[in-house]
């Protein structure tokens, strides 16, 4: 299972990067990515520390750990170039803190981020057709989560996203251990949004795109 969408202690998760990575290997993941919520203020010390950490728990666990970020609250017109300095400090995976209906977000910040230069629209809310076909334009995938609280608009996400173009991964946006991947979480998650479970295996070919891309 691929998962590129988690936290740790480095920003509101509750484990350390090697404690969540034992427990994902345990669960059966092959691939995850460490995204700790960064901006300005932190991200030039938390993704360095995740690079160094996903290169021992790669060699140490026998699962493929990604260094990444989750760009979150960071001013719209901003996200690309934060991107950009995210990934010369080491990030590997850039997920956008979309615009949530659990939260209150800056306005803007999906259309941002469909212009490119980050992987993932995370929990994007109420999805608009012009910001989905943007996203598949720019290849950015569009995330259909198992976090509950986010995913109250996965349904109206899919339908918004396939009639677009725009390619699904399905993340955890995993705060504590119980919130991993299970296969019948994944069932559920999918069910709710309106998809077969059989879907599921199209989203992790979308995730392995960006595993797979060139710079990793």
């Amino acid at each position: 299972m691929i998962d590129l969408h988690t936290h740790t202690f480095f920003s509101d998760g509750v484990l350390s990067p090697s404690e969540l990575i034992f427990r994902a290997k345990k669960q059966e993941y092959t691939v995850i990515a460490v995204t700790d919520h960064v901006d300005h203020s932190n991200m030039d010390f938390v993704i360095p520390r995740i690079a160094k950490v996903s290169k021992i728990l790669t060699e140490n666990y026998g699962i493929l750990v990604l260094p990444g970020a989750e760009l979150t609250y960071v001013p719209p017109d901003l996200i690309g170039e934060v991107a950009g300095e995210c990934r010369k400090l080491g990030a590997k995976i850039v997920v956008v803190h979309g615009e949530s209906v659990a939260e209150v977000v800056p306005e803007g910040t999906n259309l941002s981020a469909a212009l490119g230069n980050v992987d993932i629209i995370a929990h994007p809310g109420h999805l608009s057709q012009e910001v989905a076909a943007l996203a598949a334009k720019n290849n950015v995938k569009i995330e259909i989560t198992t976090k509950t609280k986010h995913g109250v608009t996965n349904k109206e996400v899919a339908q918004v996203a396939i009639k677009n173009g725009a390619k699904l991964v399905m993340d955890t946006d995993t705060h504590s251990p119980e919130q991993l991947l299970t296969k019948e979480v994944i069932v559920k998650v999918l069910l709710d949004a309106g998809l077969s479970p059989d879907y599921f295996d199209e989203m992790q070919k979308n995730a392995l795109e960006i595993v797979n891309k060139g710079d990793l």
